[in-house]
Formats: structure tokens, sequence, C-alpha cells
């Protein structure tokens, strides 16, 4: 019997032990940087969920502004700092009437938004250097009709330099930013507040230690030296029931201001202004009838103006039966009418206007290039008539702002027509507010009551005619240019102003004209004469 050999068990194989996993690479992770404060819309990314750690995912917006979302945390100390400041200068610093006080005030206001926003770009601070400037016409001129319009201006440019803006869109929501972002900041504000807490009663057990500590010292300090005593006077204001809702509402305006522009810092709103707008459907042969009918009737008055230009004052005599100082007078308003409404015509046509085509195109450039062309002319056609007039009747501070506001509009035209070459106007909204805003500055900082003073007295000089009525009821802006007029000229343009007496309540309401005013006055004699005034036209 045959004996076989058993069978071999087959060995299990042996499991393949892992090999020792290596140690990853180090990828050096790049932190995005802090979104720049003066940014006009954030730059993450935001494709996506796995964008990465570094996102947050946006706030929804309200309903009517999706484009501007809210922060996602509550406004940090720094906010509550610059609206405690910003509140308290212009409670205490900002006058009843035009001072040095709202300068001051600003100055704080900007001051605090700054040191939360950090540095502004070039454009951003040129708008609120002119904020400040507008503000600073409040202790440099003394008219009282310049500083309400100062103070509305310098809003507006404390607004766009926060909102930004380049379109008219833009340019809009960027004149009203500040407001409605204070709006907006209201529950930002008191998120920022519940998140820190009940504040405690030691804040308040310290200011009024500080309080009670200065009333005792100060009291007995003022009453070791009188001179000391009339200086502390002279810093508290007396103030009435009325005098503290005036605070209140300065201060609680300031600090609106200020937290509505630390919300624009914070969330700036996403407007797209890049944005292509929706091509026009305005056909040529649909505007071009209303358009060359102006452009005809334009070159019509235009000839009529250049006849009106060699034939002179007897041309007008026998034309119109007027003298040329009434004919000058009788259209000026209507030609400064007639430059607003043609730049509405020109931009609502430019907007519709279809231009897919080159032909369209070339029909565009020539209509409305030719109607602006012939606006320009008409521009200067009511400055010359202006130029006339005052020379027969001399300036007022109307005509001066009015025909300002013409060399404004034909700076205007020219931008328009510049655009009209290239058909791309996406600079012009803002080009035109940039070189309105300059142009009233300009005006301002000439001091338009002192330059009419000083015209018309160098008139009186050459022709011994002068409104002293007229003159009389100028600012203390006129008075250096007035005392230089011989009696009863004088007396008569200045007896009003020598008599009122306006003297400043407290610091906060000095002003250079009328300190400068009354050294002036006080240099020169004024007394009571009969005034006759040699004018004869419209003021």
């Amino acid at each position: 019997m045959e004996v076989t050999e058993p069978e071999k068990i087959a060995e299990p194989e042996k499991i393949a032990e892992p090999a020792p996993a290596e140690k990853p690479t180090p990828v050096a992770t790049a932190t995005l940087p802090p979104p720049s404060p003066w940014q006009s819309a954030p730059r993450y990314p935001t494709a996506g969920p796995a964008a990465g750690p570094f996102v947050v995912p946006p706030a929804p917006g309200v309903p009517f502004m999706p484009w501007w979302k809210p922060p996602t945390t509550g406004a940090p100390h720094k906010v509550l700092v610059v609206g405690l400041v910003a509140g308290l200068a212009g409670a205490f610093l900002a006058p009843p009437n035009n001072g040095i006080g709202w300068f001051l005030a600003a100055l704080f206001g900007v001051g605090g938004v700054l040191f939360y926003a950090g540095k502004p770009s070039i454009e951003r601070a040129l708008w609120l250097a002119a904020a400040l400037a507008f503000l600073a016409m409040g202790f440099l001129r003394a008219a009282e009709w310049v500083f309400p319009l100062c103070v509305l201006a310098s809003m507006m440019c404390g607004s766009i330099a926060m909102a930004g803006g380049r379109t008219v869109r833009g340019l809009v929501f960027g004149a009203l930013g500040i407001g409605l972002a204070g709006l907006r900041s209201i529950p930002w504000v008191a998120k920022g507040f519940s998140k820190r807490g009940p504040v405690g009663i030691r804040p308040f057990i310290s200011v009024g230690v500080a309080l009670v500590l200065l009333l005792i010292f100060g009291s007995l300090l003022a009453g070791a030296d009188q001179a000391f005593g009339k200086f502390l006077e002279s810093l508290v204001p007396e103030l009435e029931i009325g005098g503290y809702v005036r605070m209140a509402f300065f201060g609680g305006v300031a600090a609106f201001g200020a937290v509505g522009a630390c919300y624009l810092v914070t969330a700036p709103p996403s407007i797209n202004e890049d944005a292509e707008s929706k091509p026009g459907t305005l056909r040529v042969k649909d505007y071009a009838l209303p358009v060359g009918v102006l452009v005809v009737l334009f070159a019509g008055f235009v000839g009529t103006q250049l006849a009106v230009l060699f034939g002179g004052e007897k041309y007008v005599m026998e034309t119109a039966g007027v003298t040329f100082a009434e004919y000058a007078r009788s259209g000026f308003w209507q030609l400064l009418w007639v430059s607003i409404l043609t730049l509405g015509v020109i931009a609502g046509v430019a907007r519709f206007a279809a231009r897919k085509t080159a032909r369209e195109q070339l029909w565009l450039r020539i209509l409305l290039g030719s109607l602006a062309v012939l606006t320009l002319v008409i521009v200067a056609s009511a400055l010359s008539r202006m130029w006339f007039y005052q020379q027969a009747y001399g300036w007022t501070v109307l005509r001066l702002l009015v025909s300002s506001c013409e060399v404004w509009l034909a700076v205007v035209y020219l931008m328009v027509i510049g655009s009209g070459i290239t058909l791309r106007a996406n600079w012009l909204p803002k080009a035109i507010v940039g070189t309105g805003t300059a142009f009233f500055l300009a005006v301002v900082v000439m001091n338009p009551e002192q330059v009419v003073a000083d015209y018309n007295v160098s008139r009186f000089d050459a022709t011994k005619k002068i409104d002293t009525v007229y003159l009389s009821r100028l600012s203390e802006d006129a008075v250096p240019a007035l005392v230089r007029l011989p009696e009863p000229q004088r007396s008569c343009s200045l007896r009003w102003l020598k008599n009122r007496g306006n003297v400043e309540q407290d610091w906060r309401e000095w002003n250079l004209a009328r300190h400068n005013a009354r050294k002036s006055l006080e240099s020169v004699a004024v007394t009571d004469v009969t005034c006759e005034s040699s004018y004869s036209g419209e003021r």
C-alpha cells in the first residue's frame, strides 16, 4: 500500500503592512487682507458654499434695497465713541448763528469718522475738504444768505465722500447716503449696546465726581481772579429751554451723521455702477424732427444775435424800440431757462436713442452736437446781456450769482460736446456735480457782497451814480468797500450797519467778517442824513 505524503496546508498570505503615512507637505495658507473701509463694494469671493473658511455669508438685505447688506455684527466700540464725540461737539460747539463753532464741530465729526475709517483716498479726501471749506464760511462770511446754502453744500459733499458715486443713480444715493445710513444704523448700534451688557453705575459716578470738582474749584478760581472768571463765563453760554432744545437737536443730528458715516464704512452698498444700461429704442426718425426743429430755431436766434452784436444800440432802438440796457435785461432770464431746459432734452435723447449702427451714431452726433454748440452760443449771449446790463446799472448779488451760474453752464456744455464725440458719458454726471460744487465754493470764497460793493463804489467814482438803498441792505462783508465812499453816500450805505450792533453772544459765534467790519466802522463817522438813490432799473 502506497503511502502518500500529506498535503501541505497552504500558509496564509501575509497581509502587507501599510506604509507609514508621509507627513503632509505644509501649505502656506494665504489669509485674505481685510477689506478697505473706503471700498465701494465687497471684493471677497462669494460663489458657492466651498468658497473658503474666510468667507462669511452675507446677511440678507432689506426688501427694497437688496444691494445694501447690513453688517453681521453689532456696532464696535469705536463707533459708539465717534457718535458720542460728534454729538457732544454738535451740542456744545454749534452756535445759533453762523460762527466759528460750526467749523470746530465739523472738525470733531470728520476727525472721529477718519479715526474709525482710516486714511481715505485722494478723491474722498477732496470731498471731505470741500465739506469743511463750506462750513468754514460760517466764520469767514457774514452774509446771512450764504451760510444756509453752505451748510447744505457741506452735507452733500460729506455724504458723497462717504457713499461715493459716479453715475446719476450713484450720485443721488451718494448725496443721501449718510441720512439713509443713519436710519439703517439704529439696529446696528442697538445690537452693539446689547452685546456689551449693562454699563453699570461706576461711569456715572466718575462723571458726577468730575462735575462736582469742576464746579467747586472753578468757582474758587473764578472768585480769585476777575479775568479768569470772565473767561469761564464766556465759555459757558447762557441757556434757556430753547437753548437746551437747540443743543439736543444739533447734537442728535451730528451723532446721527457720524454714526451713519461709520455704517457706510462698515457696510458699503454694492451698487453696480459699471453695469451697462439697456440699449435705447428711440429711432432716428423718432427724434430727428423734434431735435432738428430746435436746431433750426436756435440757429435763427443765433443769427439775430450776430446782427445785434454788429448793429449795437442803434439797431436795438430801431428794431425793438427799447434802450440797450432794457433789451439786455428783458432777455437774460429767458435765455437762462433755455440753456437749462436744453440740457434735459440732450440728456433724454442721448439716454433713449438707439446707437447700434454707425448711421445711428452719426445722426446722434450731428443733431445733439449742433444743439449743444448753438446752446453754448446762447449762453454766451446771455452773459453778454448781463454784462451790458450791469454796465448800465451796476452789479447786484443776484446778478453776480446768475452770471456765475451761466459760466458754469458754459463749462457743462463744453463737457457735453466732449462726451458726444465718443458717445460715452459715464464720467459726465460726476464731472457736472464736481464742477458745480467747485464753482459755488469759488463764488463764496470770492466774497460776492464785497465784490458787488467794490464795483459799485468804483463805478460811483466814474459816473456819480450809486444805489445806496441797495448797498445799505448788504451785510458786514461789504463794509471794507463802503467806507471808501464820500459823504453823504457813505452814511446812507452804512448807517443801518452802524446802528445794528451785531455783537457775538459768545465765542462760538465769532466771525471774521463782522470783526473786521466793526474795526472799519469805528474809524469813520456815520451821521443821519437824507438819502437819495441815483438808481433806475431792477435790483
